[in-house]
């Protein structure tokens, strides 16, 4: 039986390394865009409905799956449809091997994504709220989901996906920037001087459903 190496990331920071066995792939519905807000009151709750524009408090949204996409301009034509239809986000986690094992295999095969990192306990919260756990490195190709690294089941989602097999980036791509997987948004201040909360991001839209030749059988 293949293993896959993980890091689980504890919601008070420590970090532990195990090992999952099989595969651990699970589709999702559509991509989600997580809400993290905090009430007049202080209380921190986390959804996937964004809160009404008079609820009281601040709103911060967690970057997920197709919503954190990386800018597909200057692509290659077939690869820029690709990348559209199914784009690929890593989640990562700090001194984490597997995760830069991820990444390195993404880069080497000129696959253009998005990074999260994950690294405070509002990150690792949203991170669960996505994926069901807190291991990383973890990532979605579309609504695919993807937990710990393995190279020939990664290569097989991408391939089934319609990802070039070898590189096809101009000389000149530069990939974005990782960034954290929940970004806090100060709030908005009225006329009068009293905050109003800031607006929510609105959800993505699912991506569409793949071709129908797929000889690998995998749904996105």
């Amino acid at each position: 039986m293949k293993t896959n190496a993980v890091k689980s990331l504890a919601p008070n920071g420590l970090l532990a390394f195990t090992l999952i066995a099989g595969s651990l792939f699970s589709p999702l519905s559509q991509a989600q865009q997580v809400y993290r807000i905090i009430g007049a009151d202080g209380k921190v709750t986390f959804s996937d409905q964004p809160p009404p524009q008079t609820t009281p408090g601040r709103v911060s949204t967690a970057n997920t799956g197709s919503g954190g996409a990386p800018a597909s301009t200057g692509l290659p034509f077939e690869l820029r449809q690709v990348a559209t239809k199914f784009p690929v986000t890593l989640y990562t986690g700090a001194n984490c091997g597997p995760c830069g094992g991820a990444r390195a295999m993404l880069i080497n095969r000129g696959i253009p994504f998005s990074e999260r990192t994950v690294t405070t306990s509002d990150d690792i919260k949203a991170l669960q709220r996505i994926s069901g756990d807190a291991s990383v490195p973890f990532a979605t190709i579309g609504s695919q989901q993807l937990k710990g690294f393995s190279d020939a089941e990664w290569t097989q989602y991408l391939n089934a996906a319609g990802y070039p097999a070898a590189s096809v980036l101009p000389a000149n791509y530069r990939p974005p920037a990782p960034a954290p997987l929940v970004s806090v948004t100060a709030p908005a201040v009225a006329g009068n001087g009293a905050a109003r909360p800031a607006e929510a991001a609105p959800t993505p839209v699912a991506p569409p459903p793949p071709p129908a030749d797929n000889p690998a059988g995998i749904k996105f």
